[in-house]
């Protein structure tokens, strides 16, 4: 019996592929064990067990990069998490003898995956955005692997333990196409009208709800029906806005994304790695607003990688107040820019990158 641990999470966009690829694993293999690591208080100590795995949690928090008293005092006591963590993370590896630790990024992966390459056992990185964080930077010179998602990764890792899987999404997104009736069903939706489907991350993004709210009139207006996921700290606030608005259907958060983005004639997205990924499966036209507020802007990195190959449209968040309610009606408006996005984001798909991924996890325990 091979058993694995995976380490991570934070936020939707490390979960889930952590996620896909334990999914994958147990597709492949007969009865693997398999231990998730996060930290606590943090999303997937709720998503993972939702999915059915066991998760240990680790007391560790990132630095803390904005200056304010609570984050000072915050990145003080950052030094003795750590440590804790550490600790932690020997005794979880000295108990469950894994074959492998696979670090998916998040606060955890950098104590578990450290730990494990000091107590040898072999670790595989899966590096979802364009431009490197400095914990998998760090990680990488230990790493027997280095899965990426995006090209030219050899500025950040060395290049002889890279491979190129792209990101492992959920499986139910990779076959939309025959779900539209269902999903128009299913958000009460009228299929005569255009539809807008607006993704702010797991968590919701500020700049693009307020964006929305401004813009109720407008889409009203132009006949537009609108799928928005706003977040938990926004969904009470929206959902007042719209008492008057039965075109605009609000959700906190949506479980069924496989219907959301089949009813979705165009999205508007942040540009997390996840996020990004799953549009270039779902062959979606798209209007990307990268958040300002991540390490490295590395949202925009992202989305550039895309608006490069003529794939997506972006939006900066300084202006999405602005101009994103009228580039939105324009892109729904313009059959022929939707085709070409449509045609150019699906070039950039990697359908199989959980596989890929397994596949080079079973290399090295092989």
């Amino acid at each position: 019996m091979k058993r694995i641990i995976i380490s991570g999470g934070g936020t939707g966009g490390h979960i889930y592929p952590a996620i896909a690829i334990a999914n994958q694993l147990k597709n492949t293999l007969e009865n693997p064990e398999i231990l998730f690591v996060g930290a606590n208080n943090r999303m997937e100590m709720q998503k993972v067990p939702q999915a059915g795995y066991k998760i240990i949690g680790l007391d560790i928090a990132g630095i803390q990069r904005s200056l304010s008293l609570a984050n000072t005092k915050a990145n003080l006591l950052f030094p003795f998490k750590l440590f804790k963590s550490l600790a932690a993370a020997r005794k979880i590896i000295k108990e469950f003898k894994p074959d492998i630790a696979v670090g998916v990024g998040g606060y955890a992966s950098g104590p578990l995956l450290f730990a494990a390459s000091r107590m040898n056992v072999p670790t595989l990185i899966q590096e979802q955005n364009s431009y490197a964080g400095l914990t998998n930077k760090w990680l990488s010179k230990s790493a027997t692997k280095i899965c990426v998602a995006y090209p030219a990764m050899d500025n950040f890792f060395p290049k002889d333990k890279l491979i190129f899987t792209g990101n492992p999404v959920r499986s139910d997104i990779l076959d939309i196409f025959s779900k539209r009736k269902q999903a128009q069903e299913h958000f009460g939706l009228d299929k005569n009208k255009k539809t807008i489907l607006v993704i702010g991350g797991s968590l919701g993004a500020r700049t693009i709800n307020e964006s929305i709210e401004l813009g109720l009139n407008r889409l009203t207006e132009n006949n537009i029906q609108v799928i928005w996921q706003t977040g938990k700290t926004y969904h009470e606030r929206a959902t007042k806005a719209t008492e008057n608005y039965p075109n605009i259907k609000v959700f906190d958060f949506i479980n069924v994304m496989d219907l959301a983005y089949a009813a979705a004639d165009i999205v508007l997205s942040r540009a997390g790695a996840l996020s990004i990924s799953e549009l270039c499966l779902v062959a979606k036209p798209a209007i990307l607003i990268p958040s300002p507020n991540v390490s490295e802007d590395h949202q925009t990195k992202n989305a550039m990688a895309l608006v490069n190959n003529n794939a997506a449209l972006l939006v900066a968040d300084m202006y999405a107040k602005d101009f994103l309610i009228g580039d939105a009606i324009d892109l729904l408006s313009d059959s022929i820019l939707q085709e070409k996005l449509s045609q150019n984001i699906v070039k950039l798909a990697k359908p199989n990158a959980a596989q890929e991924i397994v596949t080079q996890i079973l290399n090295i325990i092989a």
